[in-house]
């Protein structure tokens, strides 16, 4: 498992972005903001380096990757419209960019090596995209560290030897860590706020304090007990309290980030109006050049209306809403990663797009979302949201879960009856592959989303008529990991495998970077 206790609004639903791919531009905005505050905002260089063996070094730029590093650098919002041409302001700035295939020996497939310089210094990052656009910067320098953008980060380089002894009695610090570097100790404080030179001794010699501002939307605490991390914990937790699934969302998130209730669900119902006025916007119709698919969504509302079409009632809606999210997404237009941006249809569509259908309250949406939430949290905690270490099963597969768990909460359905169609759908997910054509998260992964979709919508269905889900969800979460992980690498967002390696697809590729260079 994660030692990291993931999130609902961190992990499970977001981030709020633009762009294909939350594993790619969500999670490299993150790592380059995390090296703009490093360096002070100051940059004169900047060297990204890939490894020919990891996931990044055939989908970098395809997927996003340097556009999202270039921004974060850049210090803008993770939704600016300008992220496209980052890298022409970065250069306008005066920053040198440059981009290499080391072979550095990296030990995860989703790894990024980042080199820094200004006139007074020089870092080098190295961290790993984890899956929805969560990462882990695991070293600075020669310093071995663990660093997720959920506290304050306060480093402080000091041989003092009564200096760890000293912060560790300071209450409003969750955790002080010591490392040893070639320049001698140095001290990460983990907090809710930083530590300036003015709250140390004056006799203790200080040589450079650095400061890390959070990435994420909800931080952590050491203080806080959680009422459960994995669904088992979460049926014995709610044994006597029989409450609804997204109650104990509720719980477990304010827990979790130390805000109240009331706040955890409007926060949530601030992403169903983004997603609302998204899949409204995708509807409409999209326009963006750089893509495999034209705007699909106004095609098929048309298509709904007229005599020529398959009945499907509620999967339809579905299908509707499911196919604008990712048209905006192909489009550059802001969406939310729920729990990715490369699934960023199946959840939020399904269970929004069946809502808007029956005309049901922002609450209920609200609610619904919380549920899928939860869902997600497991998954999170115990398996992965990243295509390249699980495939598709780990991006479509789990919102399809989460999905059928808000289907079931829209529908007034039990709590029993929202972890039984979670487990249901999961189980239908295994061995998903991840061949995107063209190195786009477009197709085949606009069709997955689909499919997904109807998955939810049948698990709900069988969950609500009383269907036996037979395998407890931890377990079906942990075996839905261990297949992912089985699968060859070629299969799981590489480009190097399936459907991304036939002619057809090899051609559009070539066809989509003569457009570019033209």
């Amino acid at each position: 498992m994660n030692s990291y206790f993931p999130s609902i609004l961190n992990d499970a639903i977001g981030p709020v972005m633009r762009g294909a791919s939350s594993s790619h531009v969500a999670a490299a905005y993150r790592i380059g903001k995390l090296g703009r505050d490093y360096m002070g905002g100051e940059l004169t260089k900047v060297l990204i380096e890939y490894d020919p063996s990891g996931s990044l070094e055939p989908t970098h730029d395809s997927q996003g990757s340097d556009m999202g590093l270039f921004t974060g650098l850049m210090g803008w919002d993770i939704t600016d419209d300008r992220m496209v041409n980052a890298i022409k302001h970065l250069e306008a700035d005066g920053i040198d960019v440059e981009i290499a295939i080391t072979d550095y020996g990296a030990i995860h497939p989703n790894t990024y090596k980042l080199t820094l310089t200004n006139d007074h210094e020089s870092c080098c990052i190295l961290a790993i995209s984890i899956g929805g656009g969560i990462i882990e910067v695991i070293a600075i320098d020669d310093l071995k560290l663990s660093m997720y953008g959920d506290y304050s980060e306060t480093l402080i380089w000091s041989d003092a030897p009564d200096l760890k002894d000293y912060l560790q009695e300071l209450k409003e610090f969750d955790a002080v860590l010591a490392h040893k570097g070639i320049q001698g100790q140095v001290l990460q404080v983990k907090g809710q706020s930083f530590i300036s030179r003015d709250m140390l001794p004056e006799n203790i010699d200080v040589k450079a304090i650095k400061t890390l501002a959070p990435i994420l939307p909800i931080g952590s605490s050491a203080k806080t007990d959680l009422p459960f991390t994995i669904s088992e914990e979460m049926v014995a937790y709610n044994r006597d309290k029989n409450l609804s699934l997204w109650q104990l969302a509720l719980k477990y998130e304010s827990t979790r980030g130390n805000i109240t209730e009331e706040e955890v669900f409007e926060k949530m119902r601030e992403i169903v109006q983004i997603l609302d006025k998204s899949i409204t916007a995708g509807i409409k119709g999209t326009q963006y050049m750089d893509r495999i698919y034209p705007a699909q969504a106004p095609a098929f509302k048309e298509k709904m209306s007229g005599n020529s079409f398959l009945n499907m009632g509620l999967y339809n809606d579905a299908i509707l809403a499911v196919t604008a999210l990712m048209d905006v997404k192909s489009s550059m237009g802001v969406i939310v990663a729920a729990p990715t941006a490369g699934s960023c249809g199946t959840l939020p569509g399904t269970c929004l797009g069946v809502a808007n259908a029956l005309n049901m309250s922002e609450d209920q949406k609200v609610k619904a979302m919380l549920s899928a939430g939860i869902i997600g949290v497991f998954i999170a905690r115990m398996a992965t949201f990243s295509a390249e270490l699980g495939g598709c099963q780990a991006e479509t597969g789990s919102g399809s879960g989460m999905a059928a768990a808000g289907l079931v909460t829209l529908m007034d359905g039990t709590f029993e009856q929202c972890v039984s169609a979670a487990s249901i759908a999961l189980q239908n997910t295994f061995g998903l592959i991840c061949d995107p054509v063209a190195n786009r998260v477009e197709a085949p992964c606009l069709g997955k989303n689909v499919m997904m979709a109807g998955n939810a919508l049948s698990a709900a269905n069988m969950a609500l008529a009383g269907f036996d889900h037979l395998i407890p969800l931890d377990e079906v979460i942990i075996a839905m990991h261990k297949v992912g992980q089985a699968l060859p690498c070629e299969l799981r967002c590489t480009g190097k495998g399936g459907l991304a390696m036939t002619p057809t697809a090899q051609a559009i590729e070539r066809a989509l970077k003569e457009q570019q260079t033209s």
